[in-house]
């Protein structure tokens, strides 16, 4: 019983004397990028505890917000607040803090630092003037959704909030309907229904996911067609954080005059079966069809 005791002590222990190593060490003077939790509060990493208890100033989005945050944790620390309304008022002063050897942390109410939140300004001021500029990384709902969306992860786009009218959103969408890559956007749950219509309109039916509430509670993953969660969302009326998904559009049908210009030049000096496997892993096609086409233009070439 004592080993399983031991045993079931032991991951906790080494987290608080890990924690305890982190909060020994003095933070070096720089501006900190910290992640917070985006729901539950559980995912805070053992580095923003110790960056958020140790630095000497920290500036946040909403006082309010990261106060509950900190005394969950009973970090007690005097909060200033850093937001698009403030920021350039504020920005002068943080850097004059740098300036003067301090540590800065900067959160952002939930997630990354700068991922559609105020930042970019004060990093680039503060990389010019020479400050040590580190990021602490963490919970990012954007990663987080994409993680789990089940839709293609190798090329993304986030797009951040599209246009809150229609007209602008949906030429926003027509600008972006053609890349290559799956497209991620905030959204408010006021705005998910007209939203999904308009991708309906402009992206027709591409997989789409909603991702809402990630890591909480009523956390839920809608996946569909633009329309068909269009109608989930007219009847549920979700509420709560949102990450919309749009799968990639499908690639462009490769034609038969596609391969042969392509294999023309190849058959004159390969084999046919290596020049049928080059083109196929070029064009994305079966090689089977491209070695059929490849033996009708050598029959071609033999008339």
């Amino acid at each position: 019983m004592a080993e399983e005791d031991a045993t079931r002590a032991g991951p906790g222990a080494r987290s608080a004397e890990v924690l305890e190593q982190l909060l020994a060490v003095a933070i070096d003077p720089g501006l900190y990028l910290v992640a917070t939790p985006i729901g539950n509060l559980g995912d805070i990493t053992l580095r923003a505890l110790a960056a958020l208890a140790r630095a000497d100033v920290v500036y946040c989005e909403d006082t309010r917000r990261s106060r509950i945050l900190l005394a969950h944790f009973a970090i007690s620390r005097a909060l200033r607040a850093y937001h698009e309304h403030n920021a350039e008022r504020e920005r002068p002063r943080i850097l004059a803090e740098l300036a003067a050897g301090k540590s800065v942390v900067l959160i952002s109410d939930a997630g990354t630092p700068l991922v559609s939140d105020p930042g970019y300004k004060l990093v680039r001021e503060a990389i010019a003037a020479g400050h040590r500029v580190a990021s602490l990384p963490g919970p990012s709902s954007l990663l987080a959704a994409l993680a789990c969306a089940g839709v293609p992860t190798d090329t993304f786009l986030f797009a951040g909030f599209l246009p809150a009218r229609a007209p602008a959103r949906r030429t926003r969408l027509a600008q972006l309907q053609g890349i290559a890559a799956t497209l991620v956007f905030f959204e408010t749950s006021s705005r998910l229904a007209a939203c999904l219509e308009d991708l309906s309109a402009v992206l027709g039916t591409r997989a789409t996911v909603v991702a809402r509430e990630l890591t909480k509670v009523h956390e839920e993953l809608r996946r569909g067609t633009p329309a068909e969660l269009l109608a989930w969302a007219n009847a549920a009326a979700p509420r709560g954080e949102l990450v919309l998904l749009v799968a990639p559009p499908p690639p462009p049908a490769v034609t038969d005059a596609a391969i042969a210009a392509r294999l023309d030049p190849l058959i004159a000096r390969m084999r046919l079966s290596e020049a049928a496997r080059v083109v196929a892993e070029e064009l994305g096609v079966a090689r089977a069809r491209v070695y059929d086409l490849a033996l009708a233009l050598r029959q071609q070439g033999k008339r």
